[in-house]
Protein backbone atom coordinates (compact mmCIF):
# COMPACT_ATOMS: atom_id res chain seq x y z
CA UNK A 1 0.00 0.00 0.00
CA UNK A 2 1.34 3.38 -1.14
CA UNK A 3 0.21 4.98 2.62
CA UNK A 4 2.82 2.37 4.13
CA UNK A 5 5.51 4.83 4.36
CA UNK A 6 3.16 7.63 5.58
CA UNK A 7 2.45 5.36 8.18
CA UNK A 8 5.77 4.43 9.35
CA UNK A 9 7.26 8.35 8.97
CA UNK A 10 4.09 8.57 11.47
CA UNK A 11 5.14 6.17 14.10
CA UNK A 12 8.97 7.21 14.19
CA UNK A 13 8.09 10.94 14.42
CA UNK A 14 4.67 11.41 16.03
CA UNK A 15 6.17 11.81 19.75
CA UNK A 16 8.71 14.14 18.63
CA UNK A 17 6.67 16.40 16.97
CA UNK A 18 3.73 16.52 19.58
CA UNK A 19 6.77 17.27 22.02
CA UNK A 20 7.57 20.23 19.78
CA UNK A 21 3.88 21.06 19.09
CA UNK A 22 3.17 20.92 23.14
CA UNK A 23 6.76 22.96 23.73
CA UNK A 24 5.62 25.99 21.08
CA UNK A 25 1.67 26.28 21.68
CA UNK A 26 1.62 25.32 25.95
CA UNK A 27 -1.62 24.16 25.37
CA UNK A 28 -2.15 19.97 24.87
CA UNK A 29 -5.38 20.19 22.97
CA UNK A 30 -4.51 22.85 20.82
CA UNK A 31 -0.57 21.10 19.83
CA UNK A 32 -3.01 17.71 19.24
CA UNK A 33 -5.21 19.01 17.03
CA UNK A 34 -2.25 20.55 15.08
CA UNK A 35 -0.43 17.32 15.06
CA UNK A 36 -3.53 15.99 13.65
CA UNK A 37 -3.47 18.85 10.89
CA UNK A 38 -0.02 17.45 10.14
CA UNK A 39 -1.08 14.21 9.60
CA UNK A 40 -3.75 14.21 7.36
CA UNK A 41 -1.57 16.70 5.27
CA UNK A 42 0.75 13.72 5.04
CA UNK A 43 -2.11 10.87 4.19
CA UNK A 44 -2.89 13.39 1.12
CA UNK A 45 0.77 13.77 -0.28
CA UNK A 46 0.17 10.02 -0.59
CA UNK A 47 2.92 8.25 -2.69
CA UNK A 48 4.71 12.13 -2.94
CA UNK A 49 5.45 11.43 0.54
CA UNK A 50 6.90 8.22 0.03
CA UNK A 51 9.41 9.73 -2.16
CA UNK A 52 10.61 12.21 0.18
CA UNK A 53 14.40 12.09 1.23
CA UNK A 54 13.84 13.34 4.37
CA UNK A 55 10.25 12.64 5.88
CA UNK A 56 11.15 14.07 9.18
CA UNK A 57 12.24 17.31 7.85
CA UNK A 58 9.49 17.42 5.38
CA UNK A 59 6.99 16.88 8.66
CA UNK A 60 8.33 19.24 10.90
CA UNK A 61 8.12 22.22 8.27
CA UNK A 62 4.36 21.32 7.78
CA UNK A 63 4.53 21.19 11.77
CA UNK A 64 6.09 24.75 11.80
CA UNK A 65 3.70 26.45 8.85
CA UNK A 66 0.56 25.20 11.36
CA UNK A 67 2.13 26.88 14.05
CA UNK A 68 2.73 30.00 11.70
CA UNK A 69 -0.83 30.20 10.58
CA UNK A 70 -2.52 28.99 14.38
CA UNK A 71 -0.41 32.40 16.17
CA UNK A 72 -2.11 34.35 12.38
CA UNK A 73 -5.11 33.38 13.16
CA UNK A 74 -5.40 33.13 16.67
CA UNK A 75 -7.73 36.54 18.38
CA UNK A 76 -6.44 37.74 21.59
CA UNK A 77 -9.78 38.75 23.42
CA UNK A 78 -9.23 41.59 25.95
CA UNK A 79 -12.18 41.88 28.33
CA UNK A 80 -14.38 44.35 28.32
CA UNK A 81 -15.32 46.27 31.39
CA UNK A 82 -18.67 46.68 32.40
CA UNK A 83 -19.37 50.27 32.57
CA UNK A 84 -18.79 50.55 28.61
CA UNK A 85 -21.84 50.85 26.25
CA UNK A 86 -23.01 47.42 24.58
CA UNK A 87 -21.77 48.81 20.73
CA UNK A 88 -22.60 45.33 19.40
CA UNK A 89 -26.72 46.20 20.18
CA UNK A 90 -28.09 46.90 16.74
CA UNK A 91 -29.21 50.45 16.12
CA UNK A 92 -32.48 51.04 15.46
CA UNK A 93 -34.45 52.45 12.70
CA UNK A 94 -34.92 56.08 12.70
CA UNK A 95 -38.81 55.04 12.46
CA UNK A 96 -38.37 52.91 15.08
CA UNK A 97 -37.19 55.90 17.40
CA UNK A 98 -40.10 57.69 16.46
CA UNK A 99 -42.20 55.77 19.51
CA UNK A 100 -41.66 58.36 22.39
CA UNK A 101 -43.00 61.06 19.82
CA UNK A 102 -46.18 59.04 18.50
CA UNK A 103 -47.54 58.57 22.13
CA UNK A 104 -46.65 62.52 22.96
CA UNK A 105 -48.73 63.37 19.26
CA UNK A 106 -51.57 60.69 19.92
CA UNK A 107 -53.55 62.74 22.46
CA UNK A 108 -52.81 66.00 20.49
CA UNK A 109 -54.75 63.99 17.67
CA UNK A 110 -58.80 64.29 16.95
CA UNK A 111 -60.42 60.76 19.13
CA UNK A 112 -62.20 59.19 16.01
CA UNK A 113 -58.18 59.49 14.61
CA UNK A 114 -56.69 58.47 18.02
CA UNK A 115 -59.50 55.33 18.39
CA UNK A 116 -58.86 53.97 15.12
CA UNK A 117 -54.96 54.17 15.65
CA UNK A 118 -54.84 52.55 18.55
CA UNK A 119 -57.07 50.29 17.96
CA UNK A 120 -55.82 49.12 14.58
CA UNK A 121 -51.97 50.15 13.80
CA UNK A 122 -51.05 50.50 17.86
CA UNK A 123 -52.85 47.63 18.45
CA UNK A 124 -54.27 44.00 17.96
CA UNK A 125 -57.43 44.74 15.67
CA UNK A 126 -57.75 44.22 12.11
CA UNK A 127 -59.42 46.84 10.08
CA UNK A 128 -62.11 44.29 9.04
CA UNK A 129 -62.99 43.76 13.20
CA UNK A 130 -62.73 47.43 13.71
CA UNK A 131 -65.59 48.29 10.83
CA UNK A 132 -67.75 45.40 12.53
CA UNK A 133 -67.31 47.03 15.62
CA UNK A 134 -67.77 50.72 14.68
CA UNK A 135 -70.83 49.67 12.29
CA UNK A 136 -68.70 50.93 9.50
CA UNK A 137 -67.76 49.77 6.01
CA UNK A 138 -64.78 48.03 5.34
CA UNK A 139 -63.71 50.71 2.60
CA UNK A 140 -64.87 53.31 4.85
CA UNK A 141 -62.90 52.00 7.36
CA UNK A 142 -59.93 51.91 4.80
CA UNK A 143 -60.48 55.67 4.13
CA UNK A 144 -60.85 56.43 7.97
CA UNK A 145 -56.82 54.77 8.81
CA UNK A 146 -55.51 56.37 5.78
CA UNK A 147 -56.76 60.02 6.74
CA UNK A 148 -56.16 59.31 10.21
CA UNK A 149 -52.27 58.24 9.52
CA UNK A 150 -51.52 61.53 7.14
CA UNK A 151 -53.04 63.35 10.16
CA UNK A 152 -50.53 61.87 12.14
CA UNK A 153 -47.67 61.73 9.78
CA UNK A 154 -48.50 65.98 9.77
CA UNK A 155 -48.39 65.66 13.53
CA UNK A 156 -45.17 64.07 13.68
CA UNK A 157 -43.31 66.39 11.07
CA UNK A 158 -44.09 69.69 13.29
CA UNK A 159 -43.49 67.93 16.72
CA UNK A 160 -40.87 66.09 15.67
CA UNK A 161 -38.93 67.42 13.27
CA UNK A 162 -39.46 64.37 10.94
CA UNK A 163 -37.20 64.17 7.56
CA UNK A 164 -37.70 62.13 4.89
CA UNK A 165 -35.58 60.49 2.21
CA UNK A 166 -35.90 60.76 -1.10
CA UNK A 167 -38.33 57.22 -0.95
CA UNK A 168 -40.08 58.75 1.66
CA UNK A 169 -39.08 56.81 4.35
CA UNK A 170 -38.08 58.02 7.60
CA UNK A 171 -34.57 59.11 7.47
CA UNK A 172 -33.96 61.34 10.67
CA UNK A 173 -35.53 63.19 13.46
CA UNK A 174 -35.14 65.19 16.20
CA UNK A 175 -37.60 65.76 19.45
CA UNK A 176 -38.93 68.90 19.75
CA UNK A 177 -35.79 70.61 22.15
CA UNK A 178 -33.53 70.91 18.95
CA UNK A 179 -31.45 67.92 18.49
CA UNK A 180 -30.40 67.77 14.93
CA UNK A 181 -31.08 65.18 12.28
CA UNK A 182 -28.22 62.55 11.85
CA UNK A 183 -26.52 62.47 8.46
Amino acid sequence: MAFDCVLKAWHDHQAELRGFLIGQMKETAMADDLLQDVFFKAMREGQDFCELQNPRAWLFRVARNALTDSHRLRKHWVPVPDHLPDERAPQRAPVDELDACINATLPDLAESDRDILQACDLGPMSQDAYAQAQGLSLPATKARIRRARERLREALARRCNVVLDSSGNVCCHSESDGTACGP
